[in-house]
């Protein structure tokens, strides 16, 4: 037996356990593995169900499966992917509670949460197919009067689509899946192990809805077997990936020649400012570090606050805090559940010691939560005096923590705000618009959200890392992302006198 993110790994399941599956080429299956992941809920404690551990060789029959059948989907009219797309989303409406369920289970987020995402899922494939109508390409105008040009979008053909466990639903659905249908490409999708039996859910929806056979595939396991093998296989065309800084660099690097979307880890300031409704920032600021316990990677990972309002800001801040407490994530009050897994409760107790080490504060919170139903939910944090080098300021913590650091001039904030690598989202705090606008246009992030908390986010508004940072490429959101999954093609016509 090892284990794989504190989850057991067995040669064999538990006889009469809940069995998860793959979907390749048309069937559900087992796969050739010779592992199985005992997934249990970070929530509860309980065995959730067994997930098979797919091998290469899955990955690779469901590479060549989605390449043979990619032309149904390729060649389907626009009118009637957008058609599938809208049945998805009213298949997953149609089965929201039990996926929502499934999903608060083996995910460890309070069940409101898994509600909201899961209605953001069935959301995202029907903005998709109604967006994808009206994605028009331009007539290009030519000096030469003998001949004409034009552009027309195509699918690029087969994408690897690999996911992360913070969002298990959503955010395939939102960035990758909706899309990479409405586009017309063939799909290979590998979703996080310990959140892979409620991705099996959102793929009998799409099964459901009459995806055409062969052209989605779910192949469960590991990311470096199935992934690395849906990332370097000559016959995928496209990889599609969120997930941590290090390994998108890795997947950037073995996937060279490919199209690559990738949307990495973010640690974006917010930036309070010495005119900012205190108020406001504050509860922007709690909402946004605490949903999802803190794993979000927009989520609110330090703040940096003029030192004029320091004190009043913190104090604002630890009481709002204060009226949160951790509770079991099926507890339909739950406001603060689970983290997902060990290794990342690790990173948060890891982070928060060296910061303290280093002469931090901790104002309230710093431990796991005691008389919960597993070890893995966390005390709100609220932490001051953070030492600018340390890696609570410049990782990605993905916890419950609020970590904060005073500034006293604009140039020691932009210093600040450089030191973390990231640049995926940030939010400003004033009620100065030029303030605001010379601000967010410094700040080196993919979005700025003024007087908003940085987790903010419509699903059809671009979003991704700043050029030069660990935060990825590409824009998922709406038309930007459909736009990131298709080929421009440019056809010009010689016109005969």
């Amino acid at each position: 037996m090892r284990f794989l993110k504190g989850l057991e790994v067995h040669d064999r399941p538990e006889a009469g356990a809940r069995l998860g599956q793959m979907f390749i080429n048309g069937s559900w299956e087992s796969g050739t593995g010779k592992e199985w992941l005992r997934v249990v809920s970070p929530s509860t404690g309980q065995d959730v169900g067994w997930l098979p551990l797919g091998s290469r060789d899955d990955a690779h029959r469901a590479i060549a499966s989605a390449r043979e059948n990619a032309w149904k989907l390729a060649s389907m009219p626009v009118w009637q992917r957008a058609a599938l797309c809208q049945a998805i989303g009213a298949e997953i409406d149609r089965r929201a509670d039990e996926i929502a369920t499934l999903l608060s289970l083996e995910q460890g987020k309070p069940i409101a949460e898994a509600r909201g995402e899961t209605a953001g899922a069935a959301k995202a494939f029907r903005n998709a197919g109604e967006q994808i109508k009206w994605l028009e390409t331009a007539s290009i105008p030519l000096e030469d009067p003998a001949k004409r040009a034009l552009s027309i979008l195509q699918p690029k053909g087969v994408f690897g689509v690999i996911t992360p466990w913070n969002y298990p639903v959503a955010l395939p659905s939102i960035y990758y899946l909706g899309p990479g249908i409405a586009t017309g490409n063939a799909l290979v999708w590998t979703p996080a192990p310990t959140t892979s039996l409620c991705a099996m859910l959102l793929m009998e929806c799409m099964i459901a809805a009459g995806v055409p056979e062969g052209t989605v595939q779910l192949v469960t396991g590991e990311g470096p077997v199935v992934g690395d093998t849906l990332v370097t296989s000559p016959e995928t065309q496209g990889i599609a990936f969120t997930g941590s800084s290090e390994t998108g660099k890795v997947i950037a690097a073995r996937s060279i020649g490919k199209a690559q979307l990738l949307e990495l880890g973010g640690n974006g300031p917010t930036i309070v400012l010495d005119d900012a409704d205190l108020d406001r920032a504050a509860g922007c600021i709690v909402k946004s570090a605490l949903a999802n316990a803190g794993q979000t990677c927009t989520a609110t990972e330090r703040v940096l606050v003029d030192a004029r309002v320091h004190d009043a800001l913190v104090e604002r801040i630890v009481e709002a805090v204060g009226q949160i407490k951790p509770m079991a994530s099926t507890d339909p009050a739950s406001k603060l559940g689970a983290l997902n897994n060990e290794e990342n409760a690790g990173k948060v107790d890891s982070h928060l010691a060296e910061a303290v080490s280093l002469g931090a504060k901790i104002l309230t919170g710093g431990s796991r939560a005691k008389n919960m139903p597993t070890n893995l939910y966390y005390e709100p944090t609220v932490i001051v005096d953070v030492p600018p080098d340390s890696a609570l300021h410049c990782d990605e913590t993905f916890g419950p923590v609020i970590p904060i650091l005073r500034f006293g001039s604009d140039e020691e904030l932009y210093a600040l705000a450089a030191k973390s690598p990231m640049g995926l989202s940030a939010a400003l705090f004033t009620r100065d618009v030029s303030r605001a606008f010379r601000h967010a246009e410094r700040i080196r992030c993919g979005v700025v959200n003024v007087n908003e908390a940085s987790s903010y986010w419509e699903t059809h508004v671009p979003v991704g890392g700043a050029a030069g940072t660990s935060s990825g490429t590409g824009r998922t959101g709406g038309r930007h992302t459909l736009l990131e999954m298709s080929d421009l093609k440019t056809i010009t016509f010689h016109l005969e006198p």
